[in-house]
């Protein structure tokens, strides 16, 4: 069972559109009491990064998510639920994130067009099981202004005027920059590795 977090905004239809796709069973759930039992966790996240902050601070969710991580619970976040897991993000520098990876997040400088929006590239490195046997040059879908800083447990990159985190994966932690529940084929058969994940 796969619990997505709803936070009050976000792609979480689509998600759960995707999940349901590929067979997987979900829930959807609202409170810090649901994701104490979750097996596990997905933090889709579309829109503003302090909005999301706030939301997940009103709804008394950042400790028990954090916990939750720390105990070894498979978690995945998509786009905005991966910035979280930074230090924080230039969008809301007033806000903490939750500090679980250094740095904090950018917004793209130097000319770019933003949001940095459409099909790109992904630059894998060694050893990723969400993944594993995508293909030497998958191409999945972007729609972001800001960036993490390319990290250890950067499991992809991606450069749009300077390279960044597309993907981290690291123990039970997963993130995705892009979105795969709008990246087609490949998109399907990376949930379904983090739906397999025991």
């Amino acid at each position: 069972m796969i619990s997505i977090l709803d936070y009050g905004a976000g792609n979480l239809r689509s998600v759960a559109n995707t999940l349901a796709a590929i067979g997987a069973e979900f829930e959807v759930v609202r409170d810090a009491r649901s994701l104490e039992s979750a097996p596990k966790i997905i933090l889709p996240g579309v829109g503003h990064f302090g909005q999301m902050m706030r939301s997940l601070d009103a709804m008394d969710m950042r400790h028990t998510l954090i916990s939750r991580i720390d105990a070894g619970v498979p978690f995945l976040g998509i786009c905005l639920g991966m910035q979280a897991l930074f230090d924080g993000s230039e969008e809301a520098p007033e806000l903490e994130g939750f500090a679980r990876y250094p740095g904090r997040i950018l917004r793209f400088t130097g000319g770019a067009r933003v949001p940095h929006m459409g099909w790109d590239e992904l630059e894998l490195r060694p050893r990723s099981h969400l993944l594993a046997g995508i293909g030497p040059r998958p191409y999945v879908y972007f729609a972001h202004s800001y960036y993490a800083p390319v990290i250890p447990a950067a499991a992809a990159t991606c450069t749009y005027t300077v390279p960044y985190t597309a993907a981290l994966e690291d123990g039970n932690v997963f993130g995705v920059q892009f979105h795969p529940e709008k990246s087609g084929r490949i998109g399907l058969e990376i949930m379904k590795r983090f739906a397999e994940i025991q």
